[in-house]
């Protein structure tokens, strides 16, 4: 009984009594069988977790900060999907299938059998980095549409008249939807202050990437020689757009400005950094591990079902102004971060 104290929940037992214990499992070579534990338990204590990709840095911020909320006492399962719906309905039944606790998924656009599995799981299922207003059980993130208001209400307000984005084709699978909703934002903003929606490029499929910046700021340039400024659905995209602006000779900022979206490290460090639209890649997987760990102990049901972590605008060397201020507004309605 210690013993499975010790290898169950070790701050519960006396240090010296574990430390003898785990000596013991050390010089035993000994590994506990949790399919037997979880039988007689019905506890499997591991989260599944379903993102789009694993070389996005941000995913990997939010990985690290569930694993680290959830502690040594849960472990984490992950499957990636590379925005496929259909790689996520495989996942998502290969994983309820395993019993998991809970069930963590990126983004809320899903296949009708993904949502009937995961409506009838009948565990925690959170979906992240996105904040619906119904969620199919509890969600934690942002808006992603009010990422794009905010893209395009900095650049307004550095007098930018001519704005452009860029992000992947809608209408293929796989498609990135919270990028789709990022540019429908840019363009809802852009239609309320009466300057039309702007030149929204939708090129090229999920995931975006340096070269679909490079190849969508080609066209881009092609069609529309006097833009002012781009707002990219990501900063990696940000990135290669600015460097196909350098490769012809277009200078960032002062013959147009370049926006990113998600504050990666590649665009703190590049010359000029890049402008974009920072949110709490860890603190959303940190969130949602807490909130895990009250609802797989009967606590948080009076949490609300979306919590919303908000963006924030972080202006940098690839965006600068006419001198026709506009807006000084820098963050998003739903931003709560100063």
């Amino acid at each position: 009984m210690t013993v499975s104290r010790v290898l169950a929940d070790p701050s519960i037992v006396a240090p010296e009594t574990r430390e003898r214990v785990m000596r013991a499992v050390e010089q035993l070579g000994y590994v506990p069988d949790l399919v037997a534990g979880s039988l007689s338990s019905r506890r499997t204590n591991f989260v599944g977790l379903i993102l789009p990709t694993l070389t996005n840095s941000n995913f990997a911020d939010t990985s690290q900060g569930l694993a680290e909320a959830l502690g040594q006492s849960y472990q984490l399962l992950i499957g990636y999907t590379l925005y496929d719906t259909g790689e996520e309905e495989r996942l998502v039944r290969s994983l309820l299938a395993r019993r998991p606790q809970g069930l963590v998924v990126a983004g809320t656009l899903h296949t009708a059998a993904t949502r009937r599995m995961l409506m009838n799981a009948g565990i925690p299922i959170v979906e992240i980095w996105d904040a619906p207003s119904a969620p199919l059980d509890r969600a934690v993130g942002f808006s992603n549409f009010e990422a794009g208001r905010a893209a395009a209400r900095h650049l307004l307000s550095l007098g930018l008249r001519r704005l452009a984005a860029i992000g992947s084709e809608a209408d293929k699978d796989p498609h990135d939807a919270r990028g789709e909703a990022r540019l429908q934002g840019f363009a809802a903003m852009l239609k309320e202050e009466g300057i039309g929606t702007g030149r929204i490029l939708r090129h090229g499929s999920a995931p975006v990437s340096y070269a679909h910046g490079a190849a969508a700021m080609r066209v881009l340039l092609k069609e529309m020689p006097d833009v002012e400024g781009v707002f990219a659905v990501s900063d990696g995209s940000a990135f290669g757009a600015l460097m196909e602006c350098r490769r012809q000779g277009v200078e960032v900022p002062g013959r147009v400005s370049i926006m990113g979206f998600g504050d990666f490290e590649l665009g703190r460090e590049c010359e000029p950094a890049i402008s974009t639209i920072r949110v709490d890649a860890k603190g959303i997987g940190t969130r949602t591990g807490l909130l895990l760990r009250d609802l797989f102990e009967g606590r948080g049901q009076e949490t609300p079902p979306s919590i919303d972590l908000g963006i924030e605008v972080v202006p940098r060397g690839t965006t600068a102004g006419t001198g026709r201020s506009h807006d000084r507004n820098q963050t998003s309605s739903e931003g709560r971060r100063s």
